[in-house]
């Protein structure tokens, strides 16, 4: 019998503490810094109210992020999944503690979590150092006051579309009135119509023109016809077949005053009449009178006060919202035109000060002087080698490709390793080649076949001077330089080219280094003369 107790007590127990918050964590290990992302999970029904935590740190760890509650639906229960973003800035092993989560008021824990933060490792040895640079030198600018004028006037710039911004943000919004009724907003534009006393300021013609329509609008919003288009006969007519179609409490005396105002307005506007005060008054209380009179012989249709009243209270929420939408988007709209102006501004004003290239170079990019200020490597390639600097790795060209078939066809090795091509800002091409056979080199043989294989790609107005070249270690070889004007027939269109050519015969066979870039562009001779003193041929003792 105890034994039963025993076992009765602890599935009682069991039902009352049993967990309701399950607890998972992507991952157990991670580096210093790195998000762990814990997910905690409940399953409720929909009368039940869960609370999650909002701490900014859970035991060691501290929440960076608080992602949005999910829900699911799973049967007659719902899930509503939340997630943190925990991190640890030291390393080390660390317990992640139960955490509380609300559901009916009462807690409920999650597990503990143990993790692991451990360090990146750094191999020192397979790390590639550098050279310290040199120290930039320090351009000094006599001119010192354009730019303290042009900070200057940034400065108000920024200022003054602040202000603008701030004073449109605090602009009193004129609230437009939300009327419940077309009675209650006939009723109100009365009142605001006698405020502005337009009769008594000799506007008689536009008092009348406000007073019929708004008359006119109940009547097309009270009782759903045509009054704004229809005229004062037909206005009328329309009322008598409505007033007996719904069976309205019309009197024959309402219609007549509503006609007799009407008639007066339509004489008072294009016949010019002007009525005498007194008459201006009974006009006014005809009007008055016969709104209400309509009002009331309407059927009223009873309809619970509360859902009438929740359903005004939503309609006004919804204009107010729509309301703010708008001013938001104009706040925007403004905010966006206010800074475009101030960037457009400024480039003007950079531009006026230190001309367009300096602009175009610094702020919208150009390519020949990322290569200048990127980082170069110097390698070798082919064989023999040629050891060079250059911005980028050269990639290895086909040259079955490349050379016609009978001049490939006395090679007995070669290779070619190029970057860019002859239709962009900047080309290099290293080339390295052994004959099947002795043969003897001819440089002007070499660079007429060079010219030749320009004018097959495009190229016109080949010019170009030639002299010796002595590499550091005095290898000597030729240099050819000049230019030429490339076509480039897949687009249209054709720029003016520098070149220079080394050319070496070491070991029976052929190397050659041939770089070109846009002429005029002095971050292409920057390139250019960096890599022609750079270049140097392997001997037979490395």
């Amino acid at each position: 019998m105890r034994l039963k107790l025993y076992i009765i007590f602890f599935l009682i127990t069991s039902s009352l503490f049993a967990q309701k918050v399950t607890t998972s964590i992507d991952t157990t290990r991670n580096k210093i810094g790195a998000e762990f992302k814990i997910t905690l999970k409940t399953s409720v029904t929909n009368k039940d109210k869960v609370v999650f935590p909002k701490a900014k740190n859970f035991g060691a760890l501290e929440v960076i992020n608080s992602y949005k509650i999910d829900t699911v639906k799973n049967n007659d229960k719902w899930e509503l999944i939340k997630q943190y973003g925990v991190t640890q800035f030291d390393t080390g092993r660390f317990t992640i503690p139960r955490i509380a989560v609300l559901i009916n008021g009462k807690p409920s824990f999650s597990d503990s979590l143990k993790v692991e933060v451990f360090n990146v490792k750094v191999d020192t040895l397979k790390q590639k150092m550098y050279d310290i640079k040199d120290v930039a030198q320090v351009q000094s600018y006599s001119n010192w006051w354009k730019y303290l004028l042009v900070i200057l006037l940034l400065v108000g710039i920024a200022a003054l579309a602040y202000w603008l911004i701030k004073k449109y943000q605090n602009r009193p919004q004129e609230e437009e009135p939300i009327y419940t009724s077309p009675i209650e907003k006939a009723t109100s534009l009365l009142q605001q119509l006698e405020t502005k006393e337009l009769w008594q300021k000799g506007e008689v013609k536009g008092y009348y023109s406000e007073l019929t329509d708004i008359v006119r609008n109940y009547i097309e919003e009270e009782i759903e016809i045509p009054a704004m288009e229809s005229t004062t006969s037909e206005l009328i007519t329309e009322l008598r077949r409505v007033a007996n179609q719904k069976k309205l409490k019309l009197s024959k005396e309402t219609l007549v005053n509503l006609e007799k105002v009407l008639m007066q307005a339509d004489l008072v506007k294009f016949a010019k009449v002007k009525p005498l005060d007194f008459e201006i008054e009974e006009d006014k209380k005809r009007i008055s009178s016969t709104i209400v009179t309509i009002h009331n012989s309407i059927p009223t249709v009873v309809e619970q006060t509360d859902e009438l009243e929740a359903w005004n209270e939503q309609q006004r929420e919804l204009a107010r919202i729509q309301k703010l939408k708008k001013q938001k988007q104009v706040r925007i709209i403004t905010t966006i035109c206010v800074l475009v102006t101030v960037i457009i501004i400024s480039l003007l004003t950079l531009i006026y000060i230190k001309g367009w290239d300096y602009v175009k170079d610094n702020i919208i990019g150009h390519p020949t002087k990322e290569l200048v200020e990127g980082e170069w490597i110097y390698s070798e390639y082919g064989n023999p080698g040629v050891k060079i600097e250059t911005p980028k790795v050269l990639k290895r060209m086909d040259a079955s490709k490349m050379l016609p078939k009978e001049t490939y066809a006395v090679l007995k090795e070669m290779q070619m390793f190029g970057y860019g091509s002859m239709f962009e800002s900047f080309n290099i091409v290293v080339s390295t080649a052994k004959f099947k056979q002795e043969t003897e080199v001819n440089f002007d043989t070499v660079l007429e076949g060079n010219t030749k294989s320009w004018e097959a790609m495009g190229a016109q107005n080949i010019l170009f001077k030639q002299e010796e070249f002595n590499t550091d270690k005095g290898i000597s070889g030729v240099k050819a330089y000049g230019t030429m004007v490339m076509l480039d027939k897949v687009q249209n269109k054709s720029q003016k080219l520098y070149y220079e050519i080394l050319l070496f015969k070491q070991d029976g066979g052929l190397q050659q280094i041939v770089v070109s870039y846009k002429e005029g562009d002095e971050y292409g001779k920057l390139i250019l003369d960096r890599i022609i003193n750079s270049a140097e041929l392997k001997n037979d003792s490395e």
